[in-house]
């Protein structure tokens, strides 16, 4: 989800960027050369570090939005640099931006133009002069890097300004250590920030100094990142500067300053409390000013952070990392991460070393979000017994291939997410859709909770009571997102009620029920009315597989008809390119409200037109066009062949879709589209599209990756999962038990699945290494012939179901062939099984 002005203005940039080859992303070249090294050696290892095949770099240049700080896996903290200019992570890999300060909260993979986050900035200085000359206000103390100096790796996190200063930082969920070499006889000063943070949206905070303790404490309020401005939220940070006792403070005090001349500093004083200025204008800089005694050439300080208070942040550092060393820290963290990237074991000496780098990075970004702030609770979830995640950041994005691949492995930390998702429901009466900095944040056109929590369900209802959820509650949390209107369906659930009147979400309709910004009428409907019927509509295809397993067949029933409401916002009239029959809006009276299908498409000639959430959207999609959303259906896609004109116009006109630059790689509406050609029984071309994709838009047509390697905004590693799926030749439909079969990048692979003791090996029979290209070679070994489950052959080279392969473990034997005429048939077909997928019983095992 781009969420720029315009889908052509993300289009631009991402162009720009990859023509330009930004010559200034410079992570250090030793980054690189430690990954190739440790894939090469990994073929003659035993117990592989997993975390030596990660890039945290990628996605950090071409608008990609990583955040490659210090974390450990769903972290609440991620201590990283800030970076003036587009840096919604806090880092870019562009070093022609200046460092303004590292600090311990960011958000990954996020679209917030403003940035996330980005609190209690700390900067090392070099102040010749004494305390009173010391820069401490943004504009004066920002600093370009050294080149070729940024590094990181799971659990770790460095770079060096260009006054030889370096900055590194290591991490637990909610604390970390901050290390910083200084160049020799020098004395180390610190800024530290009360009121900055990366979108300027202080309220109102304070800041006090200890100097007994040597320990300073923050805390204050801030603006959300992506939601309503009226709403802030309360963070507090606790910096303890004496690393137990072993170093010594020499001054300290505070400061504060404006634009506008003001640059006051205050030696020995010890409090500082400000609230926002009401007159308007940017809030004062302000925070805490201090230096080392006896020069010390290195200094550690601890931090702790809390959304509860002070005391709490102290308690989280002292708890957490207590008087453990920088290098242990460190240590922990790798091994936390290992534990979840050897999840998915590949067989790393037959696999091309790129494949191996962007697996696992993306494996790596998949675990990076959201964030685990579980009893740091504000608000209504202010001592929630629940698990709490904040960082939703949105639903929409990830429903599709998030959380089906965290199904496949990883069940207790998706139950955790759900009773998070389910809590929302208790606590507000609907479940969070895009909750940012703990505030309800602006939702994408409908309710996607229902489908993510719907896609537990169907995967893991026999275990469901025994990970904590309660399936009844569960399908109550989707009833209330699908039958109450809530009183603003901008920020939480649907906007029912006229929903289920019109059959679709009607273009300038009247509501005297609800509140919301009266555009996307089309996704809405299509994921559940054109954007929000289609939106809608698929949520309510959630909502009919959960009510099947709970065998309620008139809720069933109802739900089955409404998923179908998308076909009422089909147009055949609307001709495009040659082609006929679209989404497009209607209003009350049923007539349809015409939009061109190429309007906020790639190709579209107007490059102001509103496409987002603006008010002026009159196009119908969020973030799309017609073209992109015609074609998601994923429960009903035999229907949508038929609306098509049937399988060779499908083909046809699919083809055209790549052909003519309507797919963009980086929008969520296009991930299942590529897999089209499967539904129309001629799953070699899905087979040719998704290696064309991989290799347009990933950036692995070197040995290597770059920081470039997204094709836009991570979206909360919506990318890095869809990347993954490719890579390991599956793709999930959601809300169901089906999994698309296409051909791995690799030869042979396995996941594990700790809770339910089950290993599952994938084997690609005949695996040529050169069919990893983006135009597979003519005599190349890439196309499914067969598929054996467990020495059993499948009914479909095209499909086959969780319950019988990844829940029960075994192997799976994917026999590739380089004859595409003999093998373009899916056996049974795949268009009807997708539809009723994920239907399994309860007491099915």
């Amino acid at each position: 989800m781009a969420r720029l002005s315009t889908l052509r203005a993300l289009f631009a940039v991402a162009t720009i960027a990859l023509t330009a080859i930004r010559v200034h992303a410079q992570p250090s070249p030793q980054v690189q050369k430690r990954i190739t090294a440790a894939i090469k050696a990994a073929a003659n290892q035993t117990n592989i570090d997993y975390t030596a095949f990660v890039n945290p770099f990628i996605g950090t240049d071409n608008s990609g939005d990583v955040c490659p700080g210090a974390s450990v896996p769903f972290g609440m903290v991620k201590f990283t640099t800030d970076m003036t200019g587009y840096a919604p992570a806090g880092y870019v890999a562009d070093n022609t931006q200046y460092v303004r300060g590292m600090s311990p909260l960011h958000d990954s993979g996020t679209g917030s133009s403003l940035g996330t986050y980005g609190n209690f900035e700390i900067m090392p200085l070099l102040c010749p002069g004494g305390f009173d000359t010391c820069t401490t206000r943004l504009a004066a103390r920002e600093r370009l890097r050294k080149n070729n100096t940024d590094d990181a790796y799971p659990g770790y996190f460095s770079l060096t300004l260009d006054n030889d200063i370096k900055m590194e930082a290591t991490s637990t969920r909610r604390a970390g250590l901050e290390l910083f070499t200084f160049p020799q006889r020098s004395t180390p000063y610190f800024v530290l920030d009360l009121a900055n943070d990366l979108p300027a949206s202080f309220a109102g905070g304070s800041l006090d100094i200890d100097p007994g303790l040597g320990r300073i404490t923050i805390g204050g309020h801030w603006g959300s990142s992506f939601g309503p401005g009226a709403f802030h939220y309360q963070a507090f940070a606790c910096y303890d500067l004496l690393d137990n006792g072993k170093q010594k403070l020499k001054e300290y005090g505070v400061w504060t300053g404006d634009p506008y001349g003001l640059d006051a500093k205050g030696l020995g004083q010890t409090h500082m409390n400000l609230s926002v200025n009401l007159i308007g204008g940017p809030p004062y800089e302000s925070g805490a000013l201090f230096s080392y005694a006896s020069e010390p050439e290195q200094v550690t300080i601890r931090v702790g952070v809390s959304f509860v208070s002070a005391e709490r942040a102290c308690a989280n550092a002292e708890s957490e990392i207590g008087a453990t060393r920088f290098e242990d820290v460190v240590a922990a963290s790798k091994a936390l991460w290992n534990e979840k990237l050897s999840k998915i074991e590949i067989d790393v000496p037959n696999t091309p070393p790129n494949v191996t780098e962007m697996l696992y990075s993306s494996l790596y970004r998949a675990a990076l979000t959201p964030n685990n702030a579980t009893e740091e609770t504000q608000g209504v979830f202010e001592n929630t017994t629940s698990f709490y995640f904040d960082s939703f950041y949105c639903s929409w994005d990830t429903f599709r291939t998030f959380y089906p691949l965290m199904a496949l492995h990883s069940p207790v930390d998706y139950a955790q997410i759900v009773d998070s998702y389910i809590d929302g429901y208790r606590k507000n009466g609907w479940m969070p859709e895009c909750r940012a900095n703990n505030l309800p944040g602006w939702t994408q056109g409908g309710s996607s909770g229902d489908v993510i929590v719907g896609h537990f369900a169907v995967t893991y209802h026999n275990e469901a009571a025994a990970l904590g959820i309660d399936l009844n509650e569960l399908y109550a949390a989707q009833v209330a997102d699908g039958e109450v209107n809530p009183p603003e369906w901008n920020i939480e659930g649907r906007q029912v009620n006229v929903y289920k009147q019109y059959g679709y979400v009607p273009f300038a309709v009247l509501d005297t029920m609800s509140t919301g910004r009266q555009t996307r009428e089309g996704s809405r409907t299509l994921e559940v009315t054109a954007a929000m019927i289609i939106r809608y509509a698929f949520e309510d295809f959630a909502l009919r597989q959960v009510a099947q397993l709970l065998d309620k067949p008139d809720d069933e029933a109802k739900y089955a008809n409404r998923s179908l409401f998308y076909r009422n916002i089909w147009d055949p009239s609307v001709k495009s390119d040659g082609y006929t029959g679209f989404m497009q809006k209607r209003f009350m009276n049923g007539s349809f409200a015409y939009t061109d299908p190429v309007d906020c498409s790639p190709n579209d000639s107007d490059s102001s037109r509103a496409c987002s959430l603006q008010q002026t959207n009159l196009n119908g999609f969020y973030e799309s066009s017609s073209w992109e959303y015609s074609w998601f259906a994923p429960h009903d896609t035999a229907h949508l062949i038929e609306l098509m004109g049937g399988n060779s116009t499908f083909v046809k006109r699919l083809d055209h879709f790549f052909d003519a630059g309507y797919y963009l790689a980086g929008n969520e509406p296009s991930f299942q589209t590529p897999i089209g050609y499967h539904y129309a029984n001629q799953p070699t071309k899905s087979v040719d599209r998704i290696r064309e994709i991989v290799f347009t838009n990933f950036d692995i047509k070197q040995h290597c990756a770059a920081p470039a390697g997204l094709p836009g905004n991570d979206d909360q590693a919506a990318m890095a999962t869809l990347l993954a799926f490719h890579l390991l030749g599956l793709y999930p439909v959601p809300s169901s038990t089906e999994l698309l079969v296409l051909s791995p990048f690799t030869p042979k692979y396995t996941i594990h699945n700790d809770y339910l003791n089950a290993s599952t090996t994938v084997v690609a029979q005949n695996f040529d290494p050169a069919s990893v290209n983006g135009t597979i070679p003519a005599g190349t070994a890439a196309y499914v012939k067969s598929v054996t489950v467990n020495n059993q052959t499948a009914p479909s080279t095209c499909h086959f179901d969780f319950y019988d392969t990844f829940r029960v473990g075994g192997v799976i034997v994917i026999e590739l062939t380089a004859d595409k005429d003999a093998v373009d048939d899916c056996g049974a077909s795949v268009r009807s099984r997708c539809r009723r997928a994920g239907s399994r019983r309860r007491g099915r095992r």
